[in-house]
Order: C-alpha cells, then structure tokens, then sequence
C-alpha cells in the first residue's frame, strides 16, 4: 500500500507549487526517489491533464561522470538537456541522496567544469518555466538531522505540507517592505554588514519554487557590500562540508574567506570572477525549521536565519551578478545561536531571530504555527 502522504505532496506539487495545465508537459527530475513516489506524482501529472516526462537519475552513478568530466562530454550533456528543457513548460525535481558526501571526492576543477558548461540549462529552467525543487527524506538526512529515520521522515512531511497559502498571505508586508528599502545592516557576533538592496525589489517564497519553504528575498547592489559576516551554520557544496565560514567583503567583492577548509573554499570564489560577488540576500521564517540538518533547501528556511549568497543573482529580484555557483549560506540569530539584528533603512525589523514591527510579528514562528 502506497504511504497517503505521498499523494498529499504529489497534490502539493501539482495543484499548488506548479499549478500544472491541462495539455502541459511536465519534467519529473527523480534522483534517489522511491518508485512509488515516482508513479504517484506522474499519476496526479495525468489526472491534471498533463504529460509526465520522467528521468531517474542515481547519485553514485552521477558521481562516475563528474570524475571523469571532460568539456566535450558536458557539453554535451548541456545541449541534450537544454533540448528537453526546451519542450517542458513545468519541472519537478525530487532530491534524494544515501550519502549526502557522494561528490566528495570529485576533483574541484572538475565541479567547476560542469557547473559552468550546465549553467545555461539552470537558468533557461529558473527562468522560463514554472519549477520546484525538493529533497526526499533519507537516512543519511535522518543522520545529518540527529534524528531516527522514522521521526525524521514524519517531520519531513509534516514541514513540506505546511499551510503555504496561509504563509504566503502572511508575508506580503515584509515583501513590500523590502521592495522600498535601501540601506541593509547586519549585526551580531562576527558579523557586522552594510549594504544597499535599493531598486532590486523583493520576492516572498511560498511554496511555488522550493518545498519546504518560507523565506523572503533581494540581492545586495553588485558593489553596495561592505564589512564581515560570520556564518555560524554548516554548509555542504559539491559534496564537501563547510564550518566556520568567514567572509570580508570590500565594495561588494570577497577579498578574504575562511573557514574550516580555507583552500577549498577559496578554490571555490575562484571558480570565475562572479563567485566572488553577492546574488542574494533573504530572511528565513519556516516555523517548524528550527536546526540546521546539512540540507541548504531546509537550512535556508530555518525560522530567524538569514542567507547572503556568493554567486549567481536571480532574474527576479537581482543586480546582475553572473557565476557558475550560486551558494546559499546561513546564519542563524535566534538566541540561543547567538542572536543578531537586522535593520532596514536605520530601523530595527528583527532581533534574535523575532520580528520586531507590529505588521511583521505575523510571521513569528508562534503566529504562522498557530
């Protein structure tokens, strides 16, 4: 018997995040996914009227390919992804992965390679279709959450089924805010940080591009940035984690970056001349995200954190930036992390993680639970 909670998020994704069309096609991106989840999504893409297209892929056998990654053999791959990208007009892409750590060991330049040749294909699909993009629960999540497989599994489905209309409606004020803000300051332990998201407008996420979600975002004007940010949450790139991730930024640029693994890391910002630039910068507010777990597309929502991402800038919302990498990187300010500020235009909006102005306080983790 099929798990009823695979169908409730099948619905999530098709009628919600998506909203898929009668006479659409639909690219199903499975990696590392449970078959039966597989048929009960392209079961729910039919009954909207729609045509399920379906890859499965399998991390360690992606790993093979990155090893041995020549420029030819990406290339090609660019071009036949584009091609199907090209006929799809929705993409789903469910993540799962038995060893989180799997590219580990994949040679850098490598890495490097192939996410500049793919870049074309991510942004024609952020761009030019409707998309979202989740994990699926597995045991090496469970054990990167220090959790048991099956708690983890029931609070896996317990966020990605969250009322996210209700969130949605909840966080137009803070997006409006953000659209007529200028001036930015970050503030708490090791970090101090100024910068200007004048111009750039905002954008709330509600569970139409990213499950679990809930996070407003902007990006910092190219050359605003200026002082330290100290994350204090770990973060996975291309297999390898980070801790302790420090970074100085003059004029927009990162001239100084440690962290537990300071060479990778700078290997990494020297990927192409955009990496060392900012392409975001966003206010995460899930209520039942509370604790990192090593997963950036849960980290990044966690209720009181904030990302400000090297890299890559959206379309929506951006100042331009272009890189190969896009790398989301949390800090969290709730108390017992630490605590921090964040102030808009000389005004504080948020303080240890709490929204601070009487239209916000709406989207505390106790106001959106409730």
């Amino acid at each position: 018997m099929t798990d009823p909670r695979y169908r409730k998020l099948a619905e999530l994704l098709v009628g919600y995040s998506t909203q898929i069309k009668s006479g659409e096609t639909v690219l199903l991106d499975m990696i590392d996914v449970p078959d039966a989840f597989a048929i009960t999504l392209a079961r729910v893409v039919r009954e909207a009227g729609a045509i399920p297209l379906i890859e499965t892929r399998h991390t360690r056998v992606t790993r093979e390919l990155l090893v041995g990654m020549t420029e030819d053999q990406a290339k090609l791959i660019r071009d036949i992804e584009m091609s199907r990208m090209k006929k799809v007009q929705s993409y789903i892409a469910i993540r799962g992965a038995a060893n989180t750590s799997e590219n580990s060991d994949v040679p850098s330049e490598s890495m490097s390679l192939y996410s500049r040749i793919m870049r074309p294909v991510l942004n024609y699909r952020v761009n030019k279709t409707r998309w979202c993009v989740l994990r699926w629960p597995t045991p090496s999540m469970a054990q990167a959450a220090n959790m048991s497989t099956e708690a983890f599994e029931d609070f896996y489905f317990d966020v990605c089924t969250l009322d996210y209309r209700k969130m949605g409606r909840a966080m137009e004020t803070l997006e409006k805010l953000m659209a007529r803000t200028d001036k930015v300051r970050l503030k708490g332990p090791g970090t101090d940080l100024s910068f200007s998201i004048k111009g750039v407008g905002a954008k709330a996420c509600k569970g139409d591009r990213n499950i679990p979600d809930g996070e407003v975002f902007s990006c910092p004007l190219k050359y605003s940035v200026n002082g330290v940010i100290q994350y204090n949450t770990p973060s996975v790139y291309a297999g390898t984690r980070f801790e302790n991730v420090r970074l100085v930024l003059k004029d927009g640029k990162i001239i100084e970056a440690t962290a537990n693994q300071t060479e990778r890391i700078n290997q990494i910002f020297d990927t192409d001349a955009g990496a060392r630039y900012i392409g975001e910068f966003s206010l995460g507010l899930n209520p039942r995200i509370l604790n990192p777990m090593n997963d950036i597309l849960f980290d990044e929502k966690i209720a009181g954190s904030l990302h400000f991402t090297p890299g890559q800038a959206y379309e929506d919302c951006g100042n331009g930036n272009k890189s190969a990498i896009h790398w989301d990187m949390v800090l969290i300010q709730r108390p017992e992390w630490g605590g921090g500020e964040v102030w808009f235009d000389g005004k504080l909006i948020r303080k240890d993680g709490l929204f601070v102005p009487k239209s916000l306080q709406k989207l505390n983790p106790d106001a959106l639970n409730s």
